[in-house]
């Protein structure tokens, strides 16, 4: 019954969404920014009341003459203040409504979103004390008929027992200072909803608290449209407790219930009351989703790569937020395109859009919509754009690093180790690299060579480059003690989650990131198949075959394939020959495989079209690709 229900609330928000987006356009359809539109509200409500209560005078006999004169002396401002005062309060409630209902509809009320939920139901029932006291203010026949009614209706509780009834069915109990409580829980009551609203946005990542500012001038302007087209006016005059109220024009929005405390017998209000309250606060609980409680999952999230933990039922744009990733978003509703995603590895629930914002190409090529899709696994996606960090464009950390340990691998390589000042540690995902800035500001790119949770030093693996303007300093003058501007990390080749069987390919130090990489996925367990080729000229380049063949030993995963190009009076008894071609030998059909490339540009350029011809998958092939620096040029990862 209830999925039915929300089934058929959401087919018709989608419908009303789609309208909107065509009338107003995705970025400020109204329907995307219910809350937001109901914290403005609020101040609306705020500032005109703070304005009202300066001109209000909160004496019994001189209540009602002070509402009239700021209505009728000076209308275009206290009038249009009082009215406008009115109907953003009216306003409140109906979005607040609305906006449950949307939740309710798309069930985002379960798991961690109960928080928001249960306190949004508290958070109602505030913001109707803080009105109902608004409505008593005044003093006039409708002041009084609100101020008699709830006071009968609150006597029915346990304990008062008739005693709040007796403070206002006698004209000589209502005094000056009984009004000026009035007055006082009036400003109280506000003051308690906007702590509870504060509260209520907690579990919300980077909620919305203000609309764009296009949509807040309409607002206000339907606000002031209404206060000029049908102003609000006192009823009947001044109250007079000794003349019971006949009549009075309602304020339905507020007031709805108030009928019921004559028509019904008090207790039948109060079940109907406590009976609604309970009911929507223990739907969060109601019903459980299919297969019960699903695990968290985890999200790589491209450029970075950044790794992050989504809850229970939570999108992958929550789940970045909460992280403080600065991922791109406007409506969060599915109306737009702002978030849109690929996603690389596992598998998403889309979740309900707009068909406009993501079309059946778009999710054929892979595409996503990180507001409204949730992980069905663990699953990595990337985002179109420059940076996910919270600083943007700027480098994770920018440090002056001293060398610790310096050690040759072979004739023209050289293990540098670095450290931060203070014991400070980079974090970084294994295959990525940081920069090393030369004096003028010239930049040369080192893949970390070790694994990320192995941190302590930055490990790198620097090549001779004859006539390089940096790896000629690090054989011949650069030594422990020393120290080397850096800024870091950056890089996308990061190995992804997924199934697939993996290849590794690599020549001369593109060994390094892909060190990383294994010594990564063997900590973390990562049980799929995984083949390294290493493709060299010499045997002697190959400098650190004791490392691979200590892998291949602790790990039956994994298998070594080293090749070297020129093995002429080595002995060398394995394989020969260029790497790609290799790789192509032992696999015709790379269909369902995915492959990592790490070398020379000649390397990448023509390993690639050879591997996507073999069937391999343009998503499951990454690359890495180093430039030999030179005097005017850095080795630089792609």
């Amino acid at each position: 019954m209830i999925r039915a229900l929300q089934g058929l609330i959401r087919w018709l928000f989608m419908h009303a969404e789609a309208v909107f987006n065509r009338a107003f356009g995705d970025r400020l359809n109204p329907l995307y920014y219910l809350g937001a539109i109901t914290f403005f509200l609020f101040w609306v409500v705020a500032i005109t009341g703070l304005y009202l209560y300066a001109f209000f005078d909160t004496a019994v006999t001189g209540a009602y003459d002070s509402v009239e004169s700021l209505t009728h002396a000076q209308p275009y401002v206290g009038g249009i203040m009082r009215s406008v005062h009115r109907y953003a309060s009216d306003g409140m409630v109906v979005l607040m409504f609305v906006h449950m209902l949307r939740y309710f509809a798309f069930d985002r009320l379960r798991g961690f979103r109960w928080f928001s939920w249960v306190t949004g139901v508290v958070l109602i029932w505030f913001v109707y004390i803080s009105g109902v006291g608004g409505y008593m203010l005044p003093w006039d026949r409708l002041a009084q008929f609100v101020t008699v009614a709830s006071f009968e209706w609150l006597d029915w509780l346990p304990g008062i027992d008739g005693s709040l009834i007796r403070n206002v069915i006698y004209p000589e109990s209502v005094n000056d200072r009984f009004f000026s409580l009035l007055a006082f829980m009036h400003i109280g009551a506000p003051l308690l909803t906007l702590l509870l609203m504060w509260v209520h946005v907690q579990r919300v990542p980077k909620a919305d608290t203000q609309p764009p500012r296009p949509i807040a001038i309409g607002v206000l302007a339907t606000l002031v449209l209404l206060a000029l087209v049908q102003p609000v006016l006192s009823q009947g005059g001044p109250a007079d407790l000794a003349v019971a109220v006949n009549a009075v024009a309602l304020d339905w929005f507020y007031l709805a219930l108030f009928p019921l405390v004559y028509a019904w017998p008090l207790q039948h209000t109060w079940m109907l009351v406590i009976g609604v309250t309970l009911l929507l606060a223990m739907l969060p609980w109601l019903r459980l989703r299919r297969g019960g409680r699903k695990p968290e999952v985890h999200i790589e999230m491209h450029p970075g790569p950044r790794r992050v933990t989504a809850l229970p039922g939570e999108t992958l744009l929550e789940a970045g937020l909460r992280a403080g990733l600065a991922l791109p978003y406007e409506c969060r509703n599915g109306g737009c395109q702002v978030c849109v995603c690929t996603v690389m590895q596992g598998e998403v629930d889309h979740g309900a859009y707009q068909p406009d914002a993501l079309t059946d190409a778009m999710r054929a090529n892979g595409k996503a919509l990180m507001c409204c899709a949730t992980a069905l696994g663990d699953v990595a996606i990337e985002i179109d754009v420059e940076s996910i960090d919270p600083g943007g464009m700027a480098p994770v950390l920018e440090r002056v690093a001293r060398i610790e340990q310096m050690r040759p691998l072979s004739d023209d390589v050289m293990e540098m180790k670095l450290s931060l000042p203070g014991g400070e540690r980079m974090d970084f995902g294994a295959g990525q690299y940081v920069n090393v800035v030369l004096e003028d500001g010239e930049r040369r790119a080192y893949s970390f060579a070790n694994a990320p949770h192995d941190n302590e030093f930055i490990e790198l693996q620097v090549k001779l480059i004859p006539g390089g303007r940096f790896s000629p300093r690090v054989f011949t003058s650069l030594k422990v003690g020393d120290t080397l501007q850096i800024e870091g990390p950056f890089g996308r080749f990061t190995l992804r989650p997924g199934v697939r069987p993996i290849l590794l390919v690599a020549t001369s130090t593109g060994f390094a990131p892909i060190k990383s990489i294994v010594e990564d996925a063997l900590h973390r367990g990562v049980r799929r198949p995984m083949r390294l080729y290493w493709g060299v000229r010499h045997r002697s380049d190959l400098y650190q075959l004791d490392v691979c063949a200590r892998w291949e030993r602790e790990h039956a995963d994994f298998k070594f394939i080293p090749v070297l190009s020129r093995p002429e009076g080595s002995g060398w008894t394995g394989r020969t020959g260029h790497v790609d071609t290799a790789i192509l030998e032992d696999f015709p059909n790379l269909q369902g495989y995915e492959v990592y490339v790490c070398g020379s540009v000649q390397l990448v350029r023509g390993a690639v079209p050879a591997f996507l011809s073999r069937g391999l998958s343009e998503n499951a092939c990454f690359t890495d690709t180093f430039t030999p620096a030179t005097a005017v040029t850095a080795q630089q990862p792609s």
